[in-house]
C-alpha cells in the first residue's frame, strides 16, 4: 500500500481554498435542548440536527463550515420562535454555511442573516413575520438563497444587500412590502420564484451613501410576478416605504439588468418600473453612486392585467403621453428614458418612456445557468484593522446608510450624537435601548467580543462618506 507523506498532503492542502476536517460529527438537538449550545460544541465541518420543537433563542455561528439542518418528522417542523420579544433568529458570520429546514416566526428583526460570511446556502425555510428581512445575506460573496417560503415581512422577504454572486433560485415570498430585493449588490441570479401578494414584487436597487456603490449584472428570469397590491406597510421614512403598492418589479440605478421569460401579471400599478434615483424622495444624492440605470434590457416576458389602478404620478405621465389613465406594462422615467437600454416587442404592451430604447441585439441569457463561482469565493482575509471595516459592512451598512435614513437613522446622524466618545457607542451597540418610537429596535451586537465593538465604534464615527 502506498503512503502519502504528511508533508505533501499539507502542501495539497495550502493549494486549495480550505481543507474538510477529516472527522466531521454530528450533533443533535431535541425539543428544550439548545440550539446555540450545540454550535458552541461543534466544529468546523460539523452538522447540528435540530429535531421538531419550540426553540426561544437566537443563534449565532461564527465558525466556518457549519451545517445547520431542521429535522422535519410527520410534517412536524423545529421552531425558531421570536415571541415578538427576541431580534435575530440566526446570525452568521463564518464562512460555507448552510442553514436548512427551519420554520422560524415572529422575530424583530431578521429570520436568517449573513454578515460577511461568504459561500453560503439558505434553503427550504419556511419564515413567518420575522420583522425588517427575513433571509438578508448582507456583505457577502457566492451564496444560494432556494425554495424557502417566507411571509408577513414589513421591509424585504429575500434581501440581497452589498453581496455579489449570488442565486436566488425557486422561493416563494408574499404578504410582505418587498417580495425580493437585489440592493447595492453585483452578479445576481433572480430566477423562479413565485412573488405574490406583496406591495412591489421583485426590486434592483442602488441605495446611496452604503460602502458598496453599485448595482450591476442582474438577471430576473422566469419568475411568476403575480397581484403585487399589498398596501405599503413599510416603517415611515424607510426607502421601501416609498414603493407604491401594485408594482410588479422596480428597477433604480440599476445597470447591466436583463429581465427575461417572466409572467408578470395582475400588477394594478405597473408591470416594471424603470427609474433614477430621483424616485427615492428621501434620499441623498452620493456622487459615487451614477443615478441612472444603464444598459437594462427588458427581453421576452409575458404582460397581462397591469395597470388597472395606477398612482396618481404614473396616471399623469400616461395621460401626457399615451392620453388614457390606464397604468402601463413597462414605464420608464427619468434618466431612464435614455436610448443605451433596449426592449423587445414594445408593440406587444403599454409603455411609456421606452421611445428611444433601442431593439435588443442579445435575446437571450440561458447560457448563464448561475451567477455563482464555480471554485466558491475565499475567506476575507483581514487584518486587525481590517476587521471593524468587514463588521461595519456586513452588519452596520445593513441598516445604517451614510446619510440616508433606511432602517436605522442615518450613520451621519450617529456621529452627532456620540461625537468621538466611540467607548459610549460601543457600549450601545453591546444592550441598545429603543429611544425613538420612529426607529425599530436596534438588535443587541454583544456576541462580538468587547474589543472589536471599540473598533467598530470608532470606524464608524470616522467615516466620511
Amino acid at each position: 500500500m502506498t503512503r502519502t507523506p504528511i508533508h505533501a498532503l499539507v502542501a495539497l492542502c495550502a493549494t486549495v481554498l480550505s481543507c474538510a476536517p477529516l472527522y466531521a460529527a454530528t450533533l443533535e438537538v431535541r425539543d428544550g435542548e439548545s440550539i446555540q449550545a450545540a454550535v458552541t460544541r461543534a466544529s468546523p465541518g460539523d452538522t447540528v440536527l435540530v429535531y421538531p420543537g419550540k426553540y426561544e433563542e437566537t443563534v449565532y455561528i461564527d465558525k466556518d463550515d457549519i451545517t445547520l439542518r431542521g429535522v422535519v418528522e410527520e410534517n412536524e417542523w423545529p421552531v425558531l420562535e421570536g415571541g415578538r420579544t427576541l431580534n435575530d433568529a440566526v446570525l452568521y458570520s463564518g464562512n460555507n454555511i448552510t442553514v436548512e429546514w427551519l420554520k422560524i416566526m415572529h422575530f424583530k428583526g431578521n429570520a436568517i442573516m449573513g454578515q460577511a460570511g461568504n459561500n453560503f446556502t439558505i434553503r427550504y425555510n419556511w419564515v413567518v413575520d420575522t420583522g425588517v428581512y427575513g433571509i438578508f445575506p448582507q456583505y457577502g460573496q457566492n451564496g444560494l438563497v432556494a425554495y424557502n417560503v417566507i411571509s408577513g415581512i414589513e421591509d424585504a422577504a429575500i434581501y440581497v444587500g452589498m453581496s455579489d454572486n449570488i442565486d436566488v433560485i425557486g422561493n416563494e415570498v408574499f404578504d410582505s412590502v418587498a417580495g425580493i430585493e437585489i440592493e447595492n449588490s453585483r452578479h445576481a441570479l433572480v430566477e423562479a420564484n413565485y412573488v405574490h401578494d406583496n406591495t412591489g414584487g421583485i426590486l434592483v436597487f442602488i441605495t446611496p451613501g452604503l460602502p458598496i456603490k453599485t448595482t450591476y449584472d442582474v438577471i430576473v428570469r422566469g419568475n411568476f410576478v403575480v397581484n403585487n397590491n399589498t398596501p405599503n406597510f413599510g416603517a415611515p421614512g424607510s426607502i421601501v416605504a416609498g414603493i407604491p403598492a401594485g408594482s410588479g418589479m422596480v428597477i433604480m440605478a440599476a445597470d447591466d439588468v436583463r429581465i427575461e421569460d417572466n409572467i408578470i401579471t395582475g400588477n394594478k400599478n405597473a408591470g416594471i418600473i424603470v427609474v433614477d434615483l430621483s424616485f427615492a424622495a428621501n434620499v441623498t444624492a452620493d456622487p459615487e453612486s451614477e443615478p441612472n440605470p444603464d444598459r437594462v434590457a427588458i427581453l421576452e416576458n409575458f404582460f397581462n392585467d397591469n395597470g388597472e389602478e395606477p398612482v396618481t404620478e404614473i396616471k399623469a405621465l400616461m395621460m401626457a403621453s399615451k392620453f388614457t389613465t390606464h397604468g402601463p406594462d413597462v414605464i420608464a422615467a427619468g434618466g431612464a428614458e435614455d436610448d443605451d437600454n433596449c426592449i423587445v416587442h414594445r408593440d406587444r404592451i403599454l409603455h411609456r418612456g421606452v421611445d428611444d430604447w433601442t431593439d435588443c441585439e442579445v435575446r437571450s441569457t440561458r447560457d448563464i445557468t448561475t451567477m455563482m463561482l464555480p471554485d466558491g469565493a475565499p475567506p476575507r482575509d483581514t487584518d486587525e484593522a481590517g476587521k471593524a471595516q468587514v463588521v461595519y459592512n456586513g452588519i452596520c451598512a445593513g441598516c445604517h446608510g451614510y446619510d440616508v435614513r433606511m432602517v436605522g437613522p442615518a450613520t451621519v446622524t450617529i456621529q452627532a450624537l456620540y461625537h468621538d466618545d466611540a467607548q459610549r457607542l460601543a457600549d450601545y451597540i453591546a444592550s441598545p435601548e429603543k429611544r425613538r418610537p420612529d426607529y425599530p429596535a436596534m438588535p443587541p451586537q454583544a456576541h462580538l467580543p468587547e474589543d472589536l465593538r471599540l473598533a467598530v465604534a470608532e470606524y464608524m464615527l470616522g467615516i466620511k462618506k
